[in-house]
């Protein structure tokens, strides 16, 4: 019985077959970018890179998919570690800090980007190098009780004002919510080649088409 069984038996054939063999770079390994990756992974996904320069804190462990254990290594070494143990599934993990110096070469050879980056910098560089190289992506980012997913075409990277990433409130329900979302989105890309933006929040549960 595959792994993959339950999957299998919701999905068709066809797009199981598309999300095995679909490219896919993940930008963060942190409360979005760690879930999503292991997420898309359990899946089906069998071609993700995951890119983040950040190591396991303490403050990560309510979050993110990291044991106290961990503390200390690389988010990224532990997150390919962890999933090629849970189910098989090789992650082409980097653990380097992505610059405008390096993002033709850290970001080529995708089929799709995800930004999961928590700090406005990292999401303009992003942004910027999807839209000079015309590939899509998708951009996944909280704020307190609300969360957005949003393509490139409408994303508008967020003040810095607002980048101090050691000091930020963040409910977990939350960012599983943003992340079921995002791979939703992500598998209806892949089968129908649509692109549809959501925003969520929290207080009402509400899930709502963003329209641009």
């Amino acid at each position: 019985m595959s792994i993959f069984y339950h999957e299998q038996l919701y999905r068709t054939p066809t797009l199981m077959e598309k999300i095995k063999d679909f490219s896919i770079t993940i930008c963060g390994a942190g409360a979005l970018g760690g879930n999503l990756t292991e997420n898309l992974a359990r899946s089906g996904f069998g071609k993700l890179r995951v890119i983040d320069f950040d190591r396991i804190e303490e403050r990560n462990l309510s979050t993110q998919p990291y044991y106290k254990s961990d503390i200390g290594a690389y988010k990224v070494k532990i997150l390919t570690n962890s999933i090629y143990r849970a189910i098989g599934i090789g992650i082409d993990g980097c653990s380097k800090e992505l610059t405008s110096e390096n993002c033709h070469k850290l970001l080529s050879g995708s089929q799709l980007l995800i930004d999961t980056f928590d700090n406005s910098v990292s999401r303009k560089i992003v942004k910027d190098y999807c839209e000079q190289q015309k590939i899509p992506c998708l951009h996944v980012g909280l704020y307190v009780d609300y969360a957005e997913i949003i393509w490139n075409e409408n994303y508008r990277v967020p003040s810095a004002t607002n980048d101090d990433i050691c000091d930020y409130a963040l409910a977990r329900n939350l960012a599983i919510m943003a992340m079921g979302v995002a791979s939703e989105v992500i598998i209806t890309f892949i089968e129908s080649n649509q692109q549809k933006s959501y925003t969520i929040t929290i207080g009402d549960f509400a899930v709502k088409q963003y329209l641009s």
